[in-house]
C-alpha cells in the first residue's frame, strides 16, 4: 500500500509539474481558520502568560496558498496534512493528507476540466462528466433542487424509505437539500464513470463566487468517483466583504447548533483587499483517491497509521 501511495504521489507530481505549477508549502499551524459550520479545526495554545495565544491546526492549506496566489503566484499546488475533530469512520481519518492547487486565470469550467484530467491521470478511468447540482438532484431524486421546500425535500426521502433525523428543523432548508443529497444522489455520482457535481445553491457558495440566476448558483465543483466525493473546487471567491459577512453568518450558525465561534478576522482577508486574482482552485481527499485505486472499503485499510493506532 505504502508503493501504491508513493507511485500515485509521484504521479501527481508530475502531472503538475508539467503543466507549470509550483510546489509550495504552508504553515498546518496558524493563527488563521476557515470559517465553516460543519468543519471543526483541533485548537492549539502557544506561548506563556500575557503571549499565550490560540493557533489552529489547518482544515485545508487555502488560506495560506491564496495568501500567496495574492504575492503574485500563479500556478502552486501542495501535498500536506490536514485536521478535522470529529471526523472519523470509513471515509474519515482527524488527520488526513490533501492535495490542493490554484491557478490564476481559470474560471469554473478551466477548474472542472484540470481535475477531471488529474483524475484520468491517476485513476485510468473514462473522463469526468460534468453534472449539474440541478441535474442531478432531478435524476436521482425526482425534484428541482433550487425550487423544492422542505416538505417536496421530505418527501422525496420518504418515498425511498428515508427518515430525517428529529433534530432536522424544518427551517433550515440546506440541511435538508445536504440530506438528501448523501441519502439519494451521492450513491449514484461516478458510478458508469466519475462525475463533476457542479453549480450548487448560492446558500452554500462556500468560499466560491456566486453567478447570478434565476438562479443564483455558486460556482463549486465536486468529483464523484463510485459515489465517493474525492475533491471540492470552487471559482474563487474575489470581494473580502462578502467573504467578511458570510464568516459572520456562519459564526451564527456555529452558535446556534453550540459550538465555539472561529476568528472571523484573517490575514487571507488583508490579501483579498490587496488584490486576490480572478483563480479556481481545487482540494482532493489523497487517501480517498488511494482507497479507491487499491479497491479497498475504508481509509483504515490505505493509511499507515489510521488514527486509533496514531
Amino acid at each position: 500500500m505504502l508503493k501504491l501511495r508513493a507511485t500515485l504521489l509521484g504521479k501527481l507530481r508530475r502531472f503538475f509539474d508539467e503543466r507549470g505549477f509550483l510546489e509550495v508549502e504552508t504553515p498546518i499551524l496558524s493563527a488563521d481558520v476557515v470559517v465553516n459550520r460543519h468543519l471543526e479545526p483541533f485548537a492549539v495554545e502557544v506561548g506563556e502568560g500575557a503571549a499565550r495565544r490560540t493557533m489552529w491546526l489547518q482544515t485545508s492549506p487555502e488560506f495560506a496558498m491564496k495568501r500567496l496566489l495574492a504575492s503574485g503566484g500563479a500556478a502552486l499546488y501542495q501535498v500536506t496534512h490536514a485536521f478535522r475533530r470529529g471526523e472519523q469512520g470509513r471515509l474519515h481519518n482527524p488527520e488526513f493528507t490533501m492535495a490542493e492547487w490554484y491557478r490564476a486565470g481559470d474560471d469554473l469550467h478551466a477548474g472542472m476540466q484540470l481535475l477531471g484530467e488529474l483524475c484520468d491521470e491517476l485513476l485510468g478511468l473514462e473522463a469526468a462528466e460534468p453534472i449539474s447540482y440541478q441535474d442531478a438532484f432531478r435524476r436521482h431524486a425526482g425534484l428541482d433542487p433550487h425550487a423544492a421546500g422542505v416538505a417536496e425535500l421530505d418527501a422525496a426521502l420518504k418515498r425511498r424509505e428515508r427518515a430525517a433525523p428529529e433534530s432536522l428543523g424544518r427551517d433550515d432548508r440546506d440541511a435538508w437539500l445536504d440530506l438528501v443529497l448523501v441519502e439519494l444522489v451521492e450513491p449514484e455520482l461516478g458510478r458508469s464513470r466519475p462525475q463533476i457535481l457542479y453549480d450548487y445553491p448560492a446558500s452554500q457558495a462556500a468560499l466560491a463566487c456566486v453567478r447570478p440566476g434565476p438562479p443564483a448558483v455558486a460556482e463549486r465543483f465536486e468529483l464523484y468517483v463510485r459515489g465517493i466525493e474525492l475533491a471540492n473546487g470552487y471559482h474563487e471567491l474575489l470581494d473580502p466583504a462578502v467573504l467578511r459577512e458570510r464568516n459572520r453568518i456562519n459564526n451564527q450558525a456555529r452558535l446556534s447548533d453550540g459550538k465555539q465561534a472561529l476568528p472571523e478576522d484573517s490575514r487571507l482577508l488583508a490579501a483579498m483587499e490587496a488584490g486576490l486574482p480572478s483563480s479556481s482552485g481545487v482540494a482532493l481527499g489523497f487517501d480517498r483517491l488511494v482507497m479507491l485505486a487499491a479497491d479497498a472499503e475504508s481509509l483504515a485499510e490505505v493509511l499507515p497509521f489510521p488514527f486509533d493506532r496514531a
